[in-house]
């Protein structure tokens, strides 16, 4: 079975070190995929000039096949669950960004607390950047600390829902 979190917060908050720090974690123990959002469409995935992003130029839809990976260059967008569908089998699928996908999330936050994410989030992970008190949390939202990667990956493990076929459930 399939189980997949989301994670969000503002640009710079640590959503990308930590998912990293997760994976380092549970890698080779549990097989992870990750999906990372690209809202403003400014990732670059291949050097220019080279045979993949000439062919990638071209409007064609691209994959890179080697022994060791494979590369998927599209011009569609793909839903989440077709996505988890090409990893094949994995333990857990982290989602960074995708804010309208309903997966329970995480957000991340370091200096100061974004009120506009509390109502899609489930929990929060910060650092001694921020003092709880000063703010006015919804009492369902758990409070991680952002340093405590063992703490993040049992708040995951409980949380962290099946994707179950063509949906998530």
């Amino acid at each position: 079975m399939h189980k997949a979190i989301a994670f969000t917060g503002p640009s710079g908050s640590g959503k990308t070190t930590l998912i990293e720090r997760i994976a380092h974690r549970l890698v080779p123990a549990r097989r992870i995929a990750i999906i990372k959002h690209d809202p403003k469409d400014k990732a670059r995935f291949d050097q220019p000039g080279k045979d993949s992003d000439r062919f990638y130029q071209t409007g064609a839809d691209v994959a890179v096949v080697s022994s060791t990976r494979t590369t998927l260059f599209t011009h569609r967008s793909c839903s989440i669950e077709r996505i988890a569908e090409m990893f094949g089998e994995y333990d857990l699928l982290m989602v960074e960004g995708l804010k309208t996908l309903p997966l329970p999330r995480l957000a991340i936050f370091r200096n100061t607390i974004e009120s506009e994410y509390l109502p899609v989030v489930k929990a929060i992970a910060i650092d001694d950047s921020i003092v709880v008190s000063d703010y006015d949390l919804p009492e369902d939202i758990d409070v991680l600390d952002l340093n405590d990667i063992g703490s993040i990956i049992e708040w995951i493990d409980a949380h962290a829902i099946s994707l179950k076929g063509d949906h998530i459930s």
